[in-house]
């Protein structure tokens, strides 16, 4: 009996999703590859620089179904995860959260206040900027692309490679570059 239930138990470790993304005090998702700064988008910029990573923001809220998704389904796949410390320079903002942030203007404001000034309405939502300072504009125009909303570890790994490969510069939309991407994988198989 007890070798059975150790088989069962076994079975089940095996099956279960990775376990559940850890909480922080703020009932925000955290992540190994999230970055604590001080909200200061130009300096930020300038150390993800410093680190040949891109740099990204990413608004999340409590409770939000979609990036519970996010952190349980997609970024803790291996491929994803490790694509992501490697290449970006992530900070997380909360979309109710009242801690500083200064814009890349020299605007400052707490992190719902600069939601609302960059039009962020939902949870998540991915801002990618680009590697040189973008000057005196608020984040929403400095961003290269912003990524709204749950995307599947495909969709997701093909937004990152994208970015890194600047092909919002080459003419080829990321929808074409997903759809190349997986014709490529299933040509592959």
């Amino acid at each position: 009996m007890l070798k059975r239930l150790l088989a069962v138990s076994l079975l089940l470790l095996m099956v279960s999703p990775a376990a559940a993304a850890e909480l922080g005090p703020d009932g925000l998702h955290k992540t190994e590859w999230m970055r604590q700064t001080f909200n200061n988008l130009r300096e930020d910029l300038a150390e993800a620089r410093a680190e040949g990573k891109r740099f990204a923001i990413i608004f999340e809220q409590r409770g939000c179904i979609y990036c519970e998704k996010m952190h349980e389904e997609v970024f803790p796949d291996p491929k994803i995860s490790e694509y992501i410390k490697e290449n970006f320079f992530f900070v997380q903002y909360n979309l109710f959260g009242d801690l500083p942030v200064t814009d890349f203007d020299g605007t400052e404001g707490t992190e719902k206040q600069m939601a609302r000034r960059w039009g962020i309405h939902f949870t998540p939502t991915i801002m990618f900027f680009p590697e040189d300072d973008p000057g005196e504009v608020p984040a929403d125009e400095a961003a290269v692309v912003t990524m709204p909303g749950a995307f599947g570890k495909g969709t997701t790994y093909n937004m990152l490679t994208w970015i890194v490969e600047k092909g919002y510069e080459s003419g080829e939309t990321f929808q074409r570059y997903h759809a190349r991407k997986l014709q490529e994988q299933q040509a592959a198989n």
